[in-house]
């Protein structure tokens, strides 16, 4: 318990004797069975892989950890990042625990204030600028070039060694592979890595077997569906709102190798899923980690037959992270007078 992924899985990750195994605890997240819409949906086996049951409250701290591990064993005393929101929080809390210098750039008003707020707190030197998240991550990528501080986006191979183990997990807790993997892309990090995690196991033969990697970006950025850049990417999933992916290549590779598909999916249909998968399955997502549900749904609704099939899907953060989006699509709530007959005959109990 809370051993941590430099210590869990050292045999497959670039560890020495010279990396420091420190955690916050992160990874052996909770892999749990859908109680209603795998029987909804025609799926043999359904499960939601709660990402934000990290100690920042998403995936990124799997490959932050590496990531910063690594930076401080080759000597470096700060690091920095572009970000939509997680990566930001990631950084700031692992560079905390390390005593590193963190430097944060963001796109202004397209970050949620949830994940702003803890880069501010863990004490992160930040950024905001007047452009969208791929302008930041090109400034980084030209800052890391004049200074000596280390980028710790996704396109650091260190995070991807990182993020790999919750395929490793997704494996140890059921046994193999699942048939099919749904999973949110933005910069494709993540898909890219959950990929290579999945290889490494059947290759070390801990899995008999890959899934069908199942990508959806949010159609109002969507770069790789469409084939080129997205200058001015737009949607609420903001932790997914990238126009030009770091890890598109890889993203392609995992699709292509794995005979699975990178789709899109609306707004509308990652907010039903948002509210489906909270008020169907008590799990409180962020809204980009809903475009795996709606993309799943979209499928399904599509003709994809999946009864004795085995999905897991994958929920990259924890709702928390963007309470915004819930409030702002919801019924007014009730202001009544603390008189119980109102408070009855509101709720029709009388």
């Amino acid at each position: 318990m809370g051993r941590g992924v430099l210590l869990r899985y050292r045999d497959f990750l670039p560890v020495t004797s010279a990396t420091p195994l420190v955690t916050l605890g992160e990874g052996d997240t909770p892999l749990v069975r859908s109680g209603s819409l795998e029987r909804e949906l025609g799926c043999g086996e359904l499960y939601f892989k709660l990402e934000g049951c990290n100690p920042t409250g998403s995936f990124k701290d799997r490959g932050m950890v590496v990531a910063v591990a690594k930076a401080v064993e080759s000597g470096s005393s700060s690091v920095i990042c572009a970000s939509t929101g997680n990566t930001s929080a990631s950084a700031a809390a692992y560079g905390s625990r390390f005593g590193l210098g963190v430097t944060v750039i963001v796109p202004k008003g397209k970050i949620a204030l949830g994940k702003l707020a803890q880069a501010i707190t863990y004490g992160a030197k930040i950024i905001t600028i007047e452009d969208n998240f791929d302008q930041a991550l090109h400034i980084v990528r030209t800052l890391v070039q004049k200074y000596p501080i280390t980028l710790v986006n996704s396109i650091n191979p260190h995070r991807i060694e990182g993020q790999k183990t919750a395929a490793f997990e997704i494996v140890d807790d059921l046994g193999d592979a699942p048939d099919y993997l749904f999973i949110p892309v933005g910069n494709a990090g993540n898909i890219t890595a959950y990929w290579k995690g999945f290889v490494e196991y059947r290759q070390a033969s801990r899995a008999s077997r890959t899934p069908k990697m199942m990508g959806f970006q949010a159609e109002g950025a969507a770069p790789i569906v469409k084939g080129r850049i997205v200058k001015k990417p737009k949607t609420l999933a903001t932790a997914i709102r990238i126009g030009n992916p770091a890890s598109w290549h890889g993203a392609v590779a995992a699709r292509d190798q794995s005979g699975g598909i990178i789709d899109c999916t609306t707004d509308d249909e990652i907010l039903a899923a948002y509210k489906l998968m909270a008020s169907k399955e008590g799990i409180f997502g962020e809204p980009a980690s809903a475009a795996s549900l709606a993309g799943l749904i979209k499928m399904v609704g599509q003709g994809l037959r999946l009864a004795g099939k085995r999905v897991v899907c994958i929920i990259t953060g924890t709702g928390l992270k963007d309470p915004q989006v819930s409030l702002r699509h919801v019924e007014p709530i009730p202001q009544l007078p603390a008189d119980l007959n109102v408070i009855e005959q509101t709720l029709g109990w009388n």
